[in-house]
């Protein structure tokens, strides 16, 4: 008898055990389980070479946050040479003289200026002569590994655009960034590539060692009707389809928004352009809650506009959402024109 009543006790304590910790955890909060913590962010940006004294000022408030800064851009001629611009070239050398302490990289894009001074942006046929061959790709690679040294860049950075709508450039463009990197490693010049969201990125079989930045605007812009740049669900669905990419990864957000009219007009304006805005015609911009943009209407001549912008809390809002899909690398267009840029987190 007494042995089924300890057998009955040492059973029902151990039955109570479980509770008991369970209670301690649940009233003592440092005994709870802790979330993993986030990566911290890794801060890159752009400095285009029109906006030069805005993105300065940016800089200067922004700059010890910086990793990386790219110089934008370096483009081509009416005979397909590279050329960046003297506005840039002046500036790499101020910063170096400065000791600016981000790594600076020199951007490439595919856009061409043509002997009448007319422009083609993001020119793909300029790429099918540059990559036409092993040969004339192999020159390509020459020009821009030699300019990059040349102006004391530290890094190459690829940003050739709508190269997904050649059925030619895009079989060959994953063979050109291979070559790159290979020619670019011999010579410790590291190599950043600028895909756009769109692209089919597991079919595009791009090689491992290069960092890989995608870009996570224009979900509404100067194309569209009025919206966000970005919003969650666009930079999660993306960043799941980045899984595809090799290593390291990185995602570019955009500052500033646009401007619609309901007569057709449209037009990108940056922070301060939509802060004026507001204040001239005495609205109190409202923040969107799903995209965390702000958004206000506003009237001019008959004529009714609306403006969606981000502004610090919206960028850090989409940072921290991509931060939750495992990405902490953030590059940001642009640098000018920002009010709060620097206190991004």
């Amino acid at each position: 008898m007494k042995h089924t009543k300890w057998k009955t006790a040492f059973i029902m304590l151990f039955l109570f055990i479980p509770l008991i910790l369970l209670a301690g955890c649940v009233g003592n909060p440092a005994a709870a389980i802790s979330p993993v913590p986030k990566a911290p962010l890794k801060l890159s940006a752009w400095i285009a070479y029109w906006d030069i004294p805005a993105g300065e000022k940016d800089l200067r408030r922004i700059g010890r946050k910086l990793d990386k800064l790219s110089y934008f851009a370096a483009a081509f001629d009416q005979d397909d040479r590279l050329v960046i611009p003297q506005e840039l070239t002046a500036l790499r050398e101020k910063h170096i003289k400065d000791k600016v302490k981000a790594q600076g990289y020199l951007t490439f894009v595919n856009d061409k200026t043509n002997a009448d001074g007319s422009f083609i942006l993001k020119d793909t046929e300029v790429l099918c002569r540059l990559l036409a061959d092993e040969a004339a790709m192999d020159k390509h690679i020459a020009e821009i590994i030699g300019l990059t040294r040349q102006y004391g860049y530290d890094g190459i950075e690829i940003d050739y655009e709508r190269i997904w709508k050649d059925d030619f450039v895009r079989q060959v463009f994953p063979v050109f960034i291979s070559k790159l990197y290979l020619a670019s490693s011999k010579q410790n010049i590291p190599l950043r590539v600028v895909l756009e969201p769109g692209i089919p990125f597991k079919e595009a079989a791009f090689t491992q060692g290069p960092e890989y930045v995608v870009m996570l605007y224009n979900l509404y812009g100067i194309h569209s009707d009025p919206g966000p740049k970005a919003d969650p669900a666009f930079i999660k669905r993306t960043i799941n389809r980045m899984e595809a990419l090799p290593g390291p990864k990185a995602i570019a957000l955009a500052t500033g928004g646009a401007s619609w009219g309901d007569n057709g007009e449209k037009k990108f304006i940056n922070e301060q352009e939509a802060k004026t805005l507001a204040a001239v015609y005495d609205v109190e911009p409202v923040r969107d809650e799903a995209s965390q943009c702000l958004v206000f209407t506003y009237t001019k001549a008959g004529v009714s506009y609306q403006v969606w912008y981000a502004d610090v809390k919206t960028l850090s809002y989409w940072a921290a959402t991509a931060n939750e899909q495992g990405i902490a690398n953030i590059t940001v267009w642009r640098l000018g024109g920002n009010i709060d840029l620097h206190e991004i987190n």
